[in-house]
């Protein structure tokens, strides 16, 4: 079950280390920084912020030869979370760290591993449930590792998780920035990504052939994709339940158990993600964004309750930072 953002620290920015390895691979490093750049980009408060790191620091280049500048992995970090980023090689020495997945988990930071760090992980310190991508585990298979990886995009172990890696780095990191923000925010960042599916941890990696839903409840995925077809006109829910072949209460239920909220409450932050996305990156007016999303009255007023700030104020504010 996903995470409920914390609203008492809604205003606190969360840090992410990323520490890449020499030959890191770029997708996986563009997935992770992609999302925390949109979701800084479509919340009125950037809630994230991120250092390269390195464990000798300067330019690393990766498997394509795009360079990063890194700093040192620090002696005391102070981070939320570490990300490390792998390289074609398991047996490369830059990805033994388990002193420094130590030193990050001892400071309470959760730490995620991905494919070729993760399987290094697993073959140095690992337990029966942990994942890497399916190449690397059968690599550990072959070198008879102790233990047999899990064939899940991730797998959570309290203050280390094992990663796939790959494409499967986008799920992860959407799942990580949906424990700070609203869900209907994380689908906005998904939607400009056009990743049509979150998929959650326990989801098994594409190669085994099984189909999965963005939330693991067909209804839900249906109810979704409803109100996403029908933003500027949204529709009663009434009206959804009934093509959905539900009760209210059935609905209601699920919509709790996954997002903590009710689907009037979800269908509304959904529509206050797509305006407050309009407000920051168009040059729309105010009146032209509430009608686009489903606000013809009042729409200034219900920005105001949800985000503490009129759409006005807003945009000035951020007008105002961009020309400094």
């Amino acid at each position: 079950m996903p995470a409920t953002p914390n609203t008492s620290a809604v205003n606190r920015q969360h840090h992410f280390d990323i520490l890449v390895a020499p030959g890191y691979v770029l997708l996986e490093l563009a997935s992770l920084v992609e999302v925390l750049r949109l979701a800084n980009r479509v919340c009125p408060n950037p809630p994230f912020t991120f250092t390269y790191r390195s464990l000798r620091g300067g330019a690393i280049a990766s498997s394509s030869d795009a360079t990063v500048q890194t700093e040192r992995i620090p002696a005391h970090p102070k981070a939320d979370y570490l990300f490390v980023i792998g390289n074609s090689d398991p047996d490369h020495p830059d990805l033994s760290l388990g002193r420094i997945v130590s030193d990050y988990t001892f400071r309470g930071a959760q730490v995620f591993l991905l494919a070729e760090a993760a399987s290094r992980y697993i073959d140095e310190h690992g337990t029966e449930d942990m994942s890497t991508h399916w190449e690397n585990a059968s690599f550990l298979r072959e070198r008879r590792a102790r233990f047999e990886a899990k064939l899940s995009i991730a797998t959570e172990q309290g203050a280390v998780v094992t990663c796939a890696g790959m494409e499967a780095t986008t799920d992860v990191a959407l799942a990580v920035i949906g424990r700070h923000i609203s869900g209907p925010t994380r689908m906005t960042v998904a939607d400009i990504m056009l990743h049509e599916n979150i998929r959650d941890f326990s989801s098994l990696q594409p190669f085994s052939g099984s189909k999965t839903t963005a939330t693991g409840d067909a209804k839900l995925d249906q109810c979704i994709k409803l109100m996403q077809a029908n933003i500027e006109d949204p529709l009663p829910i009434n009206e959804i339940v009934q093509t959905l072949k539900l009760s209210n209460r059935s609905l209601e239920r699920k919509f709790k158990t996954y997002f903590g909220t009710t689907p009037n409450g979800f269908y509304r932050e959904m529509r206050l993600a797509k305006a407050n996305n309009l407000l920051l990156n168009t040059t729309m007016s105010v009146r032209e964004i509430g009608l686009a999303c489903g606000f013809p009255n009042g729409f200034s007023s219900v920005y105001k309750s949800f985000f503490g700030v009129t759409p006005f104020v807003l945009r000035r504010e951020k007008r105002q930072v961009k020309q400094r």
